[in-house]
């Protein structure tokens, strides 16, 4: 993030803000490419992309995104997640995901972290 001690209150306000939205905007666009890569290898909710004001999920400067996989109380859910089969394929589905949201953002010259 920015050092923004020595800037105005409201130039501060201004910069935060939008560092907030544009990292909002990788959140949706990582999440969507998630959805793509794991809906190829595992049964994906009907309204997969949710939002919610998690705390955790609200870092300025971070992308982020909560992935829920299943819930151990429906049979099919634990049966997926007790598969190690289906743990290596979903788990190598979210890696390629994250490899193709990070490789399309540097190589577009842009970073997370507000360097070039």
């Amino acid at each position: 993030m920015f050092d923004l001690t020595f800037e105005p209150n409201d130039v501060a306000d201004i910069l935060i803000d939008l560092a907030q939205r544009e990292t909002k905007t990788f959140s949706v666009q990582f999440a969507r490419g998630l959805i793509d890569s794991m809906k190829t290898v595992t049964r994906m909710h009907k309204n997969s992309l949710k939002s919610a004001g998690f705390r955790v999920l609200k870092a300025p400067d971070i992308p982020s995104v909560l992935i829920e996989l299943g819930y151990v109380s429906n049979k099919q859910d634990l049966k997926s997640l007790t598969s190690a089969d289906w743990r290596e394929h979903t788990a190598d589905s979210m890696a390629q995901a994250i490899d193709r949201f990070f490789t399309t953002k540097l190589a577009g010259g842009r970073r997370m972290n507000g360097q070039n």
